[in-house]
Formats: structure tokens, sequence, C-alpha cells
């Protein structure tokens, strides 16, 4: 297994950004040098994540996000 992450992960698994063996790992995301826990899915080469926007749904009953723009740095906690 590889310890470099790729560009663009979801955790969603209808998402084609979605690897469930990546996942597994404990993976930390850096988002503008504060650390974020609530990380839905992420892209590097963008500069952008997506949160989940409090209890609400959307109609397919996933949990509503924002899409945050800024400086995006994803790392295995692990390996701190």
């Amino acid at each position: 297994m590889t310890d470099t992450l790729p560009d663009r992960l979801s955790n969603d698994p209808k998402s084609p950004f979605f690897n469930e063996e990546l996942l597994k790992r404990d993976i930390g995301i850096r988002f503008n040098d504060v650390e974020k826990t609530n990380v839905e899915e992420y892209c590097v080469s963008e500069g952008w994540i997506r949160v989940a926007a409090g209890n609400a749904k959307d109609r397919a009953g996933r949990p509503m996000t924002l899409k945050l723009k800024g400086k995006v740095e994803p790392y295995f906690r692990s390996a701190e």
C-alpha cells in the first residue's frame, strides 16, 4: 500500500473517488492550517473540501454539504 494520498477522496461509497482501503487508515485534513474532522470529500488541486451542513438531509437521505475553498492538506495521522 502506498503512503501518498490521492488528489481527491470521498467517504461516500457512491462516489467515483471513494477508496475504502485508504479510508480504513486514519486520514486527517488540515484546511487553512486548521484541523477538520467533519470532511466528507476533498480535492487538493482545486483547493476545496465538502463538510456536512448540520443535520440537513437531501432527498436521498444523504447529508447536505457545503463546499469550502482554501488550502487543503491531507495526511495520515498514524505517521505523526
